[in-house]
């Protein structure tokens, strides 16, 4: 395709914000007002939306979301069971770790840098695989990835399927309620939408498969690959400590599924704007900078926004980025090939006296 310049952006980039302004599935309550401002739902409106678009009765296409909450709701037996049968400090230590750490700095190489961001290249399928399977398998990559697009094309405007200026709940169920993609994409649009995720390794559906229901991926192969994903995984954990491991991280695989919800409220100040000058740089949206998450999972909240392709976004010597060490050691090894690291913009651009004394180069 020849490309050409329109409006500062090249035409691929323009049919890329078209379809980010309607590759999503917009709620019943819309995602603004008449006046273009963020139409705010009720807490019932979104309660009304989230159980209306678990209904598989009402429509087979609403099986991604309901399947994504699935994953969590039959693991909480085996939360129970480490509570209740095998509780002990060591395996409670084993499950924190596990749950706030690798979980939540796996999800951050794969669905976010990877799948979303493409941050970095895998040398081949083995090495993509192999790191997509890393830990117990909780979020569909469908509904992070294109939502993740779109989040960032709008980020705290309406259209933001996570905008914290919707409050809690509006970001908390934005899995089922605004993350979703459209379910009648044209067939051009809908070629686009798979393009988005070509190189994570899901094999899409065709489009009259995408009519029948509603998603990129087919509820059979999403079935089969998490399945196989969980067996292999508590298998390991059973070999290793018994029922009582397998069922502690998979109790901590479910604890982590529903804590990361709560992110992106918090990454962007609560519908606030929390940013402290001269440390959370990036300006157009209100991400920040914050410390538990940085250290446990290498989001960098506002790093990531003003350089969302770096494969690193713990810039300064204290923002510990676990996510980063794990590319960067495969690119050691040669599992990755390649990465796009923006320290030295971020450095050049935005680090001041202050904070470059503290800088290791």
């Amino acid at each position: 395709m020849h490309v050409l310049p329109i409006k500062g952006c090249t035409f691929r980039e323009l049919l890329v914000k078209m379809l980010l302004d309607k590759v999503l599935d917009p709620p019943s309550y819309g995602w603004a007002d008449q006046r273009g401002a963020l139409s705010k739902p009720t807490t019932k409106q979104i309660l009304r939306e989230f159980f209306k678009r678990l209904n598989i009765f009402r429509s087979r296409k609403n099986w991604l979301p309901l399947f994504s909450w699935l994953r969590v709701i039959v693991l909480i037996p085996l939360l129970f069971l480490f509570i209740f049968k095998f509780f002990s400090i060591g395996l409670l230590l084993i499950a924190f770790v596990y749950s706030m750490i690798i979980m939540g700095t796996h999800g951050t190489i794969w669905h976010h840098r990877y799948c979303t961001h493409k941050a970095y290249e895998f040398k081949n399928r083995f090495w993509r695989i192999l790191t997509q399977n890393l830990t117990i398998s909780m979020i569909p990559e469908e509904i992070y990835a294109i939502s993740h697009h779109v989040h960032h094309a709008k980020s705290d405007q309406p259209g933001d399927p996570y905008n914290a200026n919707g409050g809690f709940l509006y970001c908390f169920l934005a899995d089922v309620n605004h993350q979703p993609i459209s379910k009648d994409l044209t067939t051009d649009e809908y070629s686009r939408t798979i393009q988005l995720m070509s190189h994570t390794g899901v094999q899409p559906n065709s489009y009259n498969s995408y009519q029948k229901w509603g998603s990129i991926v087919h509820p059979g192969r999403a079935l089969l690959e998490c399945t196989l994903n969980w067996t292999i995984w508590y298998a390991i954990f059973y070999l290793i400590g018994g029922h009582g491991l397998a069922c502690a991280l998979f109790g901590a695989a479910a604890f982590w599924a529903v804590g990361v919800r709560t992110f992106n409220y918090e990454g962007h100040g609560k519908g606030e704007d929390k940013r402290r000058k001269g440390y959370d740089f990036n300006e157009k949206d209100m991400s920040i900078n914050q410390l538990w998450p940085g250290i446990v999972a290498g989001e960098w909240h506002n790093n990531h926004h003003l350089y969302p392709r770096s494969a690193r976004s713990g810039f300064l010597v204290h923002q510990i980025d676990l996510a980063w060490y794990y590319i960067k050691f495969l690119h050691f090894i040669g599992g990755v090939t390649s990465y796009h690291d923006s320290k030295a913009s971020f450095l050049e651009k935005y680090a001041n006296k202050a904070i470059a004394k503290e800088v290791v180069n």
